[in-house]
């Protein structure tokens, strides 16, 4: 074994220069052409870890970049931009009215009374206006000039003149002033129209004496009517805060277009609050328009004083069904219409016929549905237009027989809202 071992040294030492040659040789071959190394197998995964085989057709590559997230967008804050463009416009109007009372003494007996002088009171009044013209007309309520002696405006630039009234329209509620100034601020006009429910709203204008004033707000409403504050209605009603001093100024929307003429809140009763009214603006242009050119409206006019009828009728009454329906509550048919209770003499109804015993259905051949329908449909035409009035006349035993009857229209005055005062249980038409 010894000997064997000593053999093996020799061997290894003498062979060891030809291994040394060798491994060289080899390792140059590798570095030359590395494919010679033999390919080198990943290790399997464990059973545990293996992912299910998914047919190459099923498989999905994602190379499109990830989409850009979706902004909801901002809420509109501020109004400042609507009020920049449309406050310059609206102005404060002071007024002096001069109110004359009989004197009063206790003591004289009536017949003296009269004998006494009268006293005078200069009161003020106040108010906001719209300029809408650079030539200087502006805007406002009809109550807030009337009976005026002296009408001053004020622009927000601190401006002040003297305005002379151009006309009013007691019907509506407007009327229009004018004044000279140089380099005038005029308001962007809107349409009513476009108006919807839930629309935000801005009203602009004097409340208080405090100066101007923004309040902010929403449409209530469109369309009100039958509120008594004038005879031809037709408001947008909104929660924006309405006070006095607000009446004749700016009801704006979110572009700083005017939409209405503010006029009216609601009476602060049993904690009412919020309810507010203003004048349309698509009703604002034609009024306006016509005071400019002409210092009044011209409306058509009847010249009758009417209210609103229901008449149950016998059985054996000749009328038309349509007419006179089936009324459950009554057990009887019900006539409803328009009853003729007054007659201005030599007025525009009286020449053409109209009686008092008189109920009209019918204008030029639609249905009238009652007093201030009439009334505002008759004003819609121009003075001297020739309408036809159908409809039944009552005799004095109560028998009703169809009548028609063709009244050329006459123009409705003014005063006929004194008429109206004196007579609140009637429609002046």
């Amino acid at each position: 074994m010894r000997r064997f071992l000593h053999l093996l040294a020799a061997a290894v030492t003498y062979a060891s220069p030809w291994i040394s040659v060798g491994l060289a040789a080899a390792l140059v071959a590798v570095y030359v052409n590395p494919a010679l190394l033999p390919e080198r197998k990943p290790a399997p995964a464990p059973a545990a870890a293996a992912s299910p085989a998914v047919p190459a057709a099923a498989r999905v590559v994602d190379t499109a970049p990830p989409p850009a997230p979706v902004m909801a967008e901002a809420p509109l804050t501020s109004f400042a931009t609507a009020v920049m463009r449309s406050a310059p416009a609206v102005v404060g109007i002071s007024t002096e009215r001069v109110v004359r009372e009989r004197s009063q003494s206790a003591g004289l007996p009536p017949e003296y009374r009269a004998l006494l002088p009268d006293t005078a009171e200069r009161v003020q009044g106040s108010g906001s206006g719209v300029i809408v013209d650079t030539r200087g007309y502006v805007v406002t309520n009809h109550h807030v000039i009337a009976g005026a002696t002296e009408v001053q405006v004020q622009l927000s630039d601190g401006r002040t003149a003297q305005a002379r009234v151009v006309g009013s329209d007691p019907d509506t509620d407007l009327a229009v002033v004018q004044v000279t100034l140089p380099s005038l601020p005029v308001v962007t006009l809107g349409r009513s129209d476009h108006l919807h429910v839930g629309d935000v709203v801005l009203a602009i204008g004097n409340p208080l004496g405090l100066g101007q004033t923004v309040t902010q707000g929403i449409v209530s409403a469109t369309g009100r009517g039958q509120l008594g504050l004038a005879m031809f209605e037709n408001y947008v009603q909104t929660d924006a805060a309405i006070n006095p001093g607000n009446s004749g100024g700016a009801l704006i929307d979110t572009e700083g277009r005017l939409v209405g003429i503010n006029t009216a809140v609601l009476g602060r009763q049993n904690g009412t609050e919020g309810i507010g009214f203003a004048i349309p603006m698509n009703l604002v242009r034609g009024v306006m328009a016509e005071l400019i050119d002409t210092g009044r409206v011209a409306r058509g006019w009847l010249g009758a004083g009417l209210k609103d009828a229901a008449i149950p009728l016998p059985a054996a009454t000749k009328v038309r069904a349509a007419d006179a329906p089936v009324d459950a509550a009554a057990k009887a048919r019900v006539l409803r219409g328009v009853a003729v209770v007054g007659l201005i003499g030599q007025g525009p109804g009286d020449r053409a016929g109209l009686g008092t015993r008189d109920v009209l259905v019918r204008l030029d051949g639609r249905r009238i549905t009652d007093a201030r329908d009439l009334v505002a449909r008759v004003a819609l035409r121009r003075p001297g237009t020739r309408v036809r009035l159908e409809g039944y006349r009552f005799d004095a035993a109560g028998v009703a027989s169809v009548m028609t009857v063709t009244v050329t229209l006459g123009e409705r005055p003014q005063e006929v809202q004194q008429l109206a005062a004196r007579y609140p249980s009637l429609i002046p038409g």
